[in-house]
């Protein structure tokens, strides 16, 4: 009998472990974001994925556990808070609803789910830490100079770097330690000669009379019981500005200063704070002599004080830290993630030039930086100068950066092999030419530095089509290369601003290729911060450049951006964030601008960087040229009314719904008053002019086929196959042709190798995107060939056109899947990792099969339409699909089997 009880009980057992096994936990966010340290939202909203072997599984419930220690996560001891068992079908943005959450304190948590196929196991842990909710918390005071030392450069505008030093005993062991800090414009943080943190050029930068970002880093592994020594070096970054000839233009916040904050818990409960206040020491003679991100860095090593960040250094010498000024924004955690180095390239070529310099070829134009080996007599100095390509002579073509030198320098101390890398300055660049460096270089001295956000890839593309491939490479380390803390718009010259118009509709494409979601919440909240109390938005926010020029184009990034942010993740309180913004700057570019024919009147940038008839028509021509457009601000402002309709009502603002009812109605009636010309085009009869009313449905249906014809026409043959659009056509060129049965001739676009097109670009050597389509052959003042403006809606046709993978609802809960059939492209393999988990498509047709193999998340479901002429030839892993779990047949349409599909992955096959 004992036996028969042992047998049912260990069957019982493995059918549990059964269940389990089936579905499982990972990637655990707490807004979003892995283990952050030091948030500032009051009740912070927590995500997982859930994984499972089995299809169909839907979340039913869940229960997550909050505790103050690890010790304590579990059902019994939770001493934080315990949801108990919520019925909700929503794995992603669950709302902690516990006690409230307590500065400078750790909370560790974890969820169980329950589920259509069973119960999952706890999951493992995971954390966040609160930063400083209080302006009181912060015990330090800011410390700095306000004044030029003999070292800075005055004239040039670069400073030397100030480093800051504060020696600190630990009397007990230590339980837990953690740095709070601000250091403007840019720091590093040593304890005890350890650098702390991966990140580089930290914080992110924003208008520090708005908002300051502070980091929290952990610390604890550093501090064993002894003494200690803080050592941080501070350098300009956006805060000092780079330039500020021109103050009525340029903004900029004074000399670099510093906030910090250690805050020490030891075993015995007690606590201890080191904080920023006079009895700091801070020199600016030390070895970096310079900096600045526009002409780079200057090291001198023969100035290094060895042991500065250890304690016992003899520091008489150094000045006693000064109370200054706050710079009068309010202090906020980043909740962006930070920059790093985030590859390292070798170089693929190393030449030497006929006056004994050397020029290093990385393959790639990227942005960041050079790090070296160099052996060499003590005062020997090495230049490094940086360019994106070369001239016919196989110089450095530098002419494009304008003024900004984009140049390092290391003086050598002399000491055997010496390795170095500048801290505060970035450089855009394939080339770099060597000046003075001792003996032969070689290849393994060299690692080039890719630095962008610590960003992960969310998403893969590859095609049977090579070029496709290609484009998709150079956009991938073109986007890559203007992720600074905020999405900048080129990384070379004497620029590098954050122009709003240039991400209008690329951010979209590029969320399907970076987890952006952190960088560009960031971003819209510095478009709000630069927001006029009378409603007027920027071209460049932060607005490190006082550009408030009244168009429509550039600030309606925010409500595109917001859009996309939704759209792909599903979160609605961006809309609820940008919604008032947005709606104050609808009414006051209304009551100014928008005159008695109904028509906004405002523009400042046209179809920016329209194409040049051809590539020579286009030589030493400046492409910096304004075109002004009723038809371009009328149009996107009626879509931006249409936008408004539907989050009116999301956020609860139903009156303002009907008000832009009637304000879209009014307008798509005056628009096609004043530019619809009875031949069936709009205003000039641009690409462009047509491409906008059809895309923001404006077009009476009467006269659709008309303008689809036109916009046809202009492309086959007047432009033979081309794309002839700038900024704001390109935004919306693929989508549109594609959605009017076009799809075959957005393919030729993407896929032609003559002037105008991407192709066109690489074939020009190209290892980026340009900033315009004749970037070979234009005036190098306004001539980047590292940009993403030029990108439009390319890359969101890559994914929810071609791979088929594009959000039926926001944040991939329902996923439509329809990839174009299109003569010429057999084969598409695409994945994208969306906030619940990784979608995946991946097809291949011949004359006599479609076949689909594709993943869909736990949790969410799709709608597919796959290219069939019966479903009775549409099979999936060798079973009829109307007869296969999960899958449920819904209607042919159009020569295709549309299909409702559970979570789970699936293999088609259609007969053709």
């Amino acid at each position: 009998m004992k036996f028969k009880q042992y047998l049912l009980t260990a069957i019982l057992m493995l059918s549990l472990n059964g269940v389990f096994a089936q579905v499982s936990l990972q990637n655990l966010r707490c807004e979003l974001l892995q283990n952050p340290l030091g948030i500032d939202v009051l009740q912070p909203r927590l995500s997982w994925e859930i994984t499972s072997g089995q299809r169909d599984l839907k979340q039913t419930a869940y229960q997550v556990l909050v505790a103050s220690c690890m010790d304590k996560l579990n059902e019994k001891d939770a001493d934080v808070w315990n949801s108990g068992k919520v019925k909700s079908a929503e794995s992603i943005y669950n709302t902690y609803t516990g006690p409230g959450l307590k500065s400078k304190n750790k909370y560790y948590w974890k969820v169980k789910v329950y589920t259509s196929q069973g119960d999952s196991e706890w999951s493992a842990a995971a954390f966040w830490s609160m930063g400083l909710l209080h302006y009181k918390d912060w015990e330090g005071r800011w410390i700095g100079f306000d004044r030029f030392f003999p070292s800075d450069n005055e004239a040039e505008g670069r400073l030397s770097a100030r480093y800051f030093r504060k020696e600190f005993s630990t009397d007990k062991t230590v339980a837990s330690a953690t740095a709070y800090i601000m250091g403007m414009g840019l720091y590093e943080l040593y304890i005890d000669g350890e650098k702390i943190g991966d990140q580089v050029l930290a914080p992110a930068p924003t208008d520090y009379t708005k908002n300051i970002k502070y980091n929290t880093l952990d610390v604890t592994a550093q501090l064993k019981q002894g003494k200690h020594a803080i050592g941080i070096v501070l350098g300009n970054g956006r805060f000092f500005a780079m330039r500020q000839a021109k103050p009525y233009k340029i903004k900029t916040f004074g000399f670099p200063k510093l906030l910090v904050q250690l805050v020490i818990k030891y075993t015995d409960g007690s606590t201890a704070s080191i904080k920023t206040d006079e009895s700091w020491k801070c020199t600016a003679e030390g070895p970096i002599l310079a900096n600045n991100e526009y002409d780079g860095e200057k090291y001198d090593a023969r100035k290094e004080f060895k042991g500065w960040d250890q304690p016992d250094f003899k520091d008489k010498e150094w000045l006693k830290a000064e109370y200054v000024q706050e710079p009068g924004g309010t202090y906020e955690a980043q909740m962006n993630q930070g920059m790093k180095v985030m590859k390292n390239i070798s170089p693929v070529a190393i030449t030497k030039r006929p006056n004994g310099n050397y020029i290093l070829d990385f393959g790639q134009n990227f942005a960041g930086w050079v790090k070296f080996n160099v052996k060499g007599a003590k005062g020997t100095t090495v230049s490094l100068q940086f360019a994106e390509s070369l001239e016919k002579s196989g110089d450095l073509f530098r002419t494009n950066l304008r003024d900004a030198k984009a140049t390092d320098t290391y003086t050598l101390r002399g000491a055997g092999t010496e390795t170095w890398a500048p801290r505060f300055t970035y450089h855009g660049f394939r080339y770099v030419e060597l000046i003075g460096y001792p003996g032969i270089p070689q290849k393994s001295d060299f690692t080039g530095c890719l630095v962008y956000d610590d960003l992960k890839t969310a998403g893969t593309f590859e095609s049977s089509n090579a070029l496709l491939n290609q484009i998709f490479k150079n956009s991938w380390w073109g986007i890559a290369s203007n992720y600074k803390g905020m999405p900048v718009d080129c990384p070379q010259r004497n620029e590098r601003q954050p122009w709003l118009g240039d991400r209008t509709v690329s951010a979209y494409g590029e969320s399907f290729l970076f987890d952006n979601t952190a960088l560009y919440k960031k971003w819209l909240s510095d478009i709000r911060y630069a927001q006029k109390e009378d409603g007027a938005i920027p071209d460049v926010a932060p607005a490190f450049w006082k550009y408030y020029s009244d168009n429509v184009t550039w600030p309606a990034t925010l409500l595109f951006v917001a859009d996309m942010l939704y759209q792909q993740t599903g979160d609605i309180t961006v809309i609820q964030e940008n919604y008032p913004a947005v709606k104050k700057w609808m009414a006051y570019m209304k009551d100014r601008y928008m005159n008695n024919e109904g028509i906004m009147t405002k523009d400042s940038y046209g179809d920016w960087c329209e194409p040049p008839v051809t590539a020579e028509d286009g030589k030493g021509v400046n492409a910096d040229q304004k075109h002004p457009s009723a038809l371009i601000a009328t149009a996107y402002y009626h879509h931006l009314a249409t936008m408004m309709i539907r989050y009116s009502t999301l956020t609860g603002n139903e009156a303002d719904g009907t008000a832009y009812t009637a304000l879209a109605s009014a307008l798509k009636k005056s628009f096609n008053l004043k530019f619809y010309n009875e031949k069936g085009f709009y205003g000039e009869n641009k690409l462009t002019d047509n491409l906008l009313p059809l895309y923001f449905e404006m077009v009476d249906e009467a006269n659709k086929a008309k303008v689809v014809q036109q916009i046809c026409s202009i492309i086959e043959e007047k432009n033979n196959g081309h794309l002839s659009t700038g900024i704001i056509g390109t935004n919306f060129l693929m989508r549109t042709l594609t959605e009017n049965g076009r799809a075959d001739l957005a393919y030729r676009i993407a896929t032609q190798k003559t002037y105008p097109s991407w192709g066109y670009m690489i074939e020009n050597g190209a290892t980026a995107i340009w900033e315009l389509w004749n970037g070979n052959t234009a005036a190098p003042k306004m001539n980047s060939q590292n940009h993403v403006m030029m990108l439009g809606d390319l890359l969101v046709w890559y994914y929810e056109n071609l791979a088929g993978i594009k959000a039926a609802t926001p944040g991939f809960k329902k996923i439509e899947m329809k990839p174009e059939l299109i003569k010429g492209l057999d084969a598409v393999n695409a994945s994208y990792n969306s906030v619940h988990g990784v979608i995946k498509s991946n097809w291949t047709k011949s004359a006599t099969a479609f076949k689909w193999n594709m993943s869909i998340p736990a949790n969410t479901s799709a709608t597919i339409r796959i290219p069939a002429k019966s479903v009775l030839k549409v099979k999936e892993s060798g079973k009829k699909a109307m007869e296969v779990k999960g899958i449920k047949f819904i209607k042919m349409e159009s020569n295709r089997a549309v299909f409702e599909l559970a979570s789970g992955t699936y293999s088609f096959v259609a007969e053709q």
